[in-house]
């Protein structure tokens, strides 16, 4: 089994396409894939996922209110922010919050496929 990751992101397209992508890899397992960060909230408690893949701008909380919710509900997961742009504001917000890191959309899957293996490792 490998690293057990819950994507949330509220675009529809985007998600589905990440999950696709990420799920075809043999070393991720996609335990689920939501579009808020209340339903992160919900899955995360049930399923401790390693890591959570996070929006910043979504409907309802944003990802440092998402962030902190789900640490809060998983204290043993470990979450990145993956979001399309992010002020210095906001990404402090983040950190406080008790992500890891925070990663573009536009960056390579590689980069964020070895940023999901070192949030896992900092989870175990």
């Amino acid at each position: 089994m490998g690293v057990r990751v819950v994507l949330v992101e509220d675009n529809d397209v985007f998600r589905e396409t990440l999950e696709l992508l990420l799920g075809l890899r043999g070393d991720l397992d996609i335990v689920a894939s939501v579009a808020t960060g209340q339903e992160a909230i919900d899955i995360v408690a049930r399923l401790d996922p390693d890591v959570v893949l996070v929006d910043y701008r979504m409907p309802g909380l944003n990802g440092a209110q998402t962030t902190a919710e789900v640490l809060r509900a998983s204290p043993r997961s470990r979450v990145l922010c993956l979001t399309a742009s992010i002020s210095r504001e906001e990404m402090q917000s983040l950190i406080d919050a008790g992500a890891i890191a925070c990663l573009t959309k536009d960056e390579d899957l590689e980069h964020i496929v070895a940023s999901i293996h070192s949030a896992a490792a900092a989870a175990a």
